[in-house]
Formats: structure tokens, C-alpha cells, sequence
């Protein structure tokens, strides 16, 4: 099985066998673990290497100077920690684990060549960046139309599908081992609220939340609740070729 980096590259498009190899070698030179609530890279921090997430869970996050949280996005096996950073002087926001969590360190030199060059793998990480922007802009809609229904049932949508991108939804059930307090930081609202509002979701029949595991019993139902629209995602390739599009398309 491809690497998670891979998989979720591969929604957009195709890669040769060598270029799979490339990106396989990449994720297996370096890697670090990280433990729940260590940062893979701070806020205000440098690094020489961007991180790519292997296994576990991250987030992206600031916190004001009272103490408070705002989660901004979720970070799952496949995703890319911190393409901006050998652009940019330091970073403007917090990434830190979730839970035990594996990164890939790639190197700012190798990230600039692959970016710079005319191959599937520059065209594909750039994708990434245009659909992590899409992901932020999501929750800057959830914050300013979204009620709380709608916020957290377009969160976990978005999760089932992501998860599904990277072969790790199967049955449309995944791990999602956060806590009210870290659900409410993500969604703006009181941990009591958050909490609140994913048991009606559990009521209506749409989700089962069983310990850290979230399985979407009504796919369409919620899709309907978070009124979602997946384009933001940009599944090019998933919808044109059924050797991947099974994994995701069809859920947006």
C-alpha cells in the first residue's frame, strides 16, 4: 500500500512508478514521534523541514494571550504540516499532536525542487495547498453561517471524506480521538453546546460515537445537515478514474 502522502496526492492526480518511489523514499528517511499536545512545530518557530503526517492526529492552532484556543484544522495520515516554511521566516500559527503521532521530515531544499519543477509531483503539491486553504475557508463560514448543527455535522462529514481519501474509513467509520474541549476549540462554541449538539446528531441516527471512533450511519443525512458541498476538495482525478474515486468522489 502507497504512503498516506501518496494516497491523498493521488485524489488529484496520477503519478509514475518513480515518482511514487521518490515520494516513498522521502516519508521513510527521516521521521520523528511526537506525543499528545507536543508540538511538531510551534508558533513563531523555524525548521529547516516541512512535516508530513504518517500516523495519529494534529491540528493546526493559535491561542490568544488570555489562554484561549482556536483549533483551525484537523491533520490526519497524509497531510502536509507546514508547506510555508521555507518561505517564511517563522511560522504565524501552532502545529502539535493529538494524539501519539509520526511525521515525515522532508527538507525545505527537497520541497522547493519538487515545487519548482514541471512533474505530476509539483502540480500535486501545490493541490495541497490550494485545498488546505479550502479547508480554512470552510471554517471561516462555520464561524459565520453555520449554526452549531450545521458546524459539527459539516466537520465530520469533511472528516469521513478526508479519511476515506487515505483508506482509513472503511465501513465510513474512522478514529477521531478528541475531546469536547478540543471539538468545541475547533467549532466556536462552549464545550457544553459541542457536546450537546453532537448527541442530537447521535439521536437523529446520522453518527454513532463510540469512545475516540466516529461512524457515519447516515451518509446522506449528514451530508444533507452540513449542507455540504465537496468541491473545495478538488477530487479532480477521483472523479475521472474509479481505480481511486471509490475511495472519496463519491461522497461529494
Amino acid at each position: 500500500m502507497s504512503n498516506p502522502w501518496t494516497m491523498k496526492m493521488e485524489m488529484f492526480t496520477g503519478f509514475t512508478d518513480a515518482e511514487k518511489r521518490r515520494l516513498d523514499e522521502l516519508v521513510a528517511a527521516r521521521r520523528s514521534t511526537y506525543r499528545p499536545r507536543d508540538d511538531i512545530i510551534a508558533d513563531g518557530a523555524h525548521s529547516a523541514d516541512c512535516h508530513v503526517v504518517l500516523s495519529g492526529l494534529a491540528c493546526r492552532y493559535k491561542i490568544l494571550r488570555d489562554g484561549r484556543r482556536q483549533i483551525m484544522a484537523f491533520l490526519i495520515p497524509g497531510d502536509l504540516c507546514d508547506a510555508e516554511i521555507f518561505v517564511l521566516k517563522v511560522m504565524d500559527h501552532g502545529v502539535a499532536a493529538m494524539t501519539p503521532t509520526v511525521a515525515a521530515l522532508v527538507s525545505g531544499k527537497e520541497m522547493k525542487a519538487m515545487l519548482r519543477e514541471t512533474s505530476n509531483l509539483g502540480e500535486a503539491l501545490w493541490w495541497g495547498t490550494m485545498t488546505d486553504l479550502g479547508v480554512l475557508r470552510e471554517r471561516i463560514i462555520d464561524h459565520g453561517r453555520r449554526n452549531a448543527k450545521e458546524r459539527i455535522a459539516h466537520l465530520l462529514y469533511e472528516m469521513l471524506v478526508r479519511y476515506r481519501m487515505v483508506g482509513m474509513a472503511a465501513d465510513d467509520t474512522y478514529d477521531f480521538p478528541i475531546t469536547q474541549i478540543d471539538l468545541a476549540d475547533a467549532t466556536g462554541l462552549t464545550a457544553v453546546h459541542a457536546n450537546r449538539t453532537l448527541q442530537k446528531l447521535r439521536a437523529e441516527g446520522l453518527i454513532e460515537a463510540k469512545g475516540k471512533t466516529i461512524k457515519v450511519l447516515d451518509p446522506d443525512g449528514l451530508k444533507a445537515v452540513a449542507q455540504f458541498n465537496g468541491d473545495y476538495l478538488h477530487l479532480d482525478r477521483a472523479h475521472e478514474h474509479t481505480d481511486v474515486g471509490s475511495r472519496a468522489s463519491d461522497l461529494v
